[in-house]
């Protein structure tokens, strides 16, 4: 990207979806920016929201389309980022959008095998 205006809004967005700035994000794409946006790592705004711990963020773009499943540039899920960081509500909202947690490298389950979150490899039936 060479436009420093348009650099400064994706800035912004994805601001917003780290965040967890649901309503100043859902406006935007409610107004037209694509919901699975990615920046320059394939991370969505889905994405980085679920990394950081905002399962109202997560539900919001899913409710407006998200693709749960859509992987990074490292091919990465959105689920396995979430249980990474040990964020029980945004796994559980991302399974109910019907993320996949056999997806990814590492996938969700192969991330809660590794950091033994034996209440997560429940949830996924593993």
């Amino acid at each position: 990207m060479n436009d420093p205006e348009l650099v400064e809004f994706a800035t912004k967005v994805f601001g917003f979806a780290r965040s967890g700035a649901t309503e100043s994000l859902v406006a935007y794409v409610d107004a037209g920016v694509p919901v699975d946006l990615t920046n320059e790592a394939g991370d969505t705004l889905l994405m980085l929201a679920a990394y950081h711990g905002h399962a109202a963020t997560v539900r919001a773009l899913v409710e407006r389309g998200a693709d749960p499943g859509r992987l990074n540039d490292r091919g990465q899920t959105p689920l396995a980022g979430a249980v990474f960081k040990k964020e029980p509500e945004v796994v559980r909202a991302l399974l109910d959008a019907g993320a996949d947690p056999r997806e990814g490298t590492p996938s969700a389950v192969d991330t809660a095998r590794m950091f033994g979150h034996e209440d997560f490899l429940t949830w996924f039936g593993a």
